[in-house]
């Protein structure tokens, strides 16, 4: 299927399956449309002439960690400027792993995006300050009783696997037997080496080395502060911590979404789903990020982040009924721009710019993780592009290609979470602001209206930080919704 590109207004505009026009939309058609410097890419299916009965609406997080998670934040609070009737604490299905989750769960509650970025300075009246402790809880247990366990095992191996190779003996005297008399009739190399193996056999199968590698911690740090964190508020704020129980009192549907470490399977948590654990639960589990944080272990079974086997799970809400869903991942490839050219004069290559592999390690690792996440899920999104079944919307919100000061942006840094909260607020307002006709008129369809008041006024504020108000009185102010209806 061919891809048409036209024009370059803020980033390059994709259409698939027929043109499309800006700002129009043509109905029902088809298109999609990718902004790259801005990061929004739209899938848009519906028929904009007919508005749409009881349209269910779902918001899609995915991971980013610390940073990730406040740029998400801030970004939220951004399209709640935006919207009119409804904010992001009012749809319908909240899809959230990792990070992710740890924001779909409290949203799906009722707890604004600046209540959440409140926690993180300890002023918010809803939600108890998110220390570094609750964040970097050490994983004392294991670093105390791994090495422990592989002194006991190295001290005790000789003895335990000198008893278990007698056990065998009988067994092992039958099964030389053959061998022995082949080796005697013909003493070669072939033959002796047959006597050998029952005994080698023998011993590896009584014992297994203790090698140090397989006794390190299972991860830096211990996620249940992070289960304790929220069940706590979730208490606190007079919510309920049950799945069920949720759908019933706010008719809203929840689902957290984890991996089953020793089956490698997704796990879906929700009120018509797998029910076996609390919201907090179920948020520890999708947050256990490996490596990091060890693996969940909740009720007997290991879990770890829910993004190791898929990026966003939009086909979760699509699934439960969707039809307008709004996708949002705070993880994308940064666009290095290095020039390359060949000098005949020196023979050798020259390069003007600073190239990732030569940033470190770290670097290295965040640019390949970042194109991982991204990649699989513009996978997904080609998929319901191509999906004659699917004929709902998509808008993904991602930074923007070139977006360096949040590529820089340690994701397991919790003190940079206020900045990456302006810098997701500054990101969202412009990527729907340069294509805000597009998507108001697909969001007008699903009875959701939108202005740019708010938004102006806040992104003034932000970018010349004006003495009477700062960028953090931007975000951290609530603009209630107003009670309207699409005609």
């Amino acid at each position: 299927m061919p891809e048409h590109r036209q024009g370059q207004s803020n980033g390059t505009v994709l259409a698939i399956d027929g043109a499309c026009r800006r700002p129009g939309i043509p109905p029902g058609a088809g298109t999609r449309h990718g902004e790259d410097l801005m990061g929004l890419t739209i899938v848009h299916k519906s028929d904009l002439a007919t508005r749409k009965k009881n349209p269910r609406v779902a918001l899609v997080l995915a991971g980013g960690a610390v940073t990730g998670g406040a740029y998400k934040l801030g970004g939220l609070k951004a399209l709640d400027d935006f919207l009119v009737n409804r904010k992001t604490t009012d749809f319908d299905i909240y899809v959230g792993l990792s990070a992710g989750a740890f924001l779909a769960a409290p949203l799906a509650g009722g707890v604004t995006p600046p209540e959440m970025l409140r926690s993180l300075d300890g002023t918010s009246e809803d939600f108890t300050y998110l220390s570094p402790l609750d964040f970097y809880n050490p994983n004392l247990a294991e670093f105390a009783q791994k090495p422990l366990e592989f002194l006991v095992d190295l001290l005790t191996y000789l003895p335990s696997a000198l008893y278990d190779f007698l056990a065998q003996t009988p067994e092992l005297v039958r099964s030389l037997q053959e061998p022995l008399a082949q080796a005697r009739r013909r003493p070669t190399l072939a033959n002796l080496i047959e006597c050998v193996k029952p005994v080698i056999d023998a011993v590896g199968a009584a014992r297994e080395f203790p090698f140090p590698l397989a006794y390190l911690p299972s991860g830096l740090f211990d996620n249940a502060s992070l289960e304790r964190y929220l069940r706590h508020n979730i208490d606190r704020r007079g919510m309920t911590n049950d799945f069920r129980v949720l759908y019933r009192l706010r008719q809203v549907e929840l689902y957290i979404v984890a991996m089953n470490l020793d089956t490698a399977e997704r796990v879906v948590f929700g009120h018509d789903e797998d029910t076996s654990l609390t919201i907090s639960e179920a948020v520890q589990a999708s947050t256990a990020l490996p490596g990091f944080y060890k693996p969940a272990r909740l009720k007997g079974v290991d879990y770890v982040d829910g993004g190791v086997r898929r990026t966003a799970n939009i086909d979760v809400a699509i699934e439960h009924g969707a039809e307008l869903v709004i996708c949002y991942n705070p993880f994308r490839p940064f666009h290095n721009r290095v020039v390359r050219r060949f000098v005949p004069e020196k023979g050798r290559y020259e390069i003007e710019g600073r190239p990732l592999a030569s940033q470190g390690m770290l670097t290295v690792l965040n640019q390949v993780l970042r194109t991982l996440l991204h990649s699989r899920l513009q996978l997904g999104i080609q998929q319901y592009q191509d999906d004659p079944s699917f004929q709902g919307d998509i808008i993904l919100l991602e930074p923007g290609e070139t977006d360096l000061a949040f590529f820089k942006m340690a994701p397991l840094n919790l003190w940079a979470g206020r900045s990456a909260g302006a810098h997701g607020y500054l990101s969202v307002t412009q990527a729907i602001e340069a294509h805000y006709e597009m998507i108001r008129q697909i969001l007008q369809t699903y009875g959701v209206l939108m202005s740019r008041k708010e938004v102006r006024e806040g992104l003034e504020r932000l970018l010349h930080n004006e003495p009477s108000e700062g960028p953090e009185d931007v975000l951290l102010r609530d603009v209630p919704k107003r009670e309207l209806r699409v005609a």
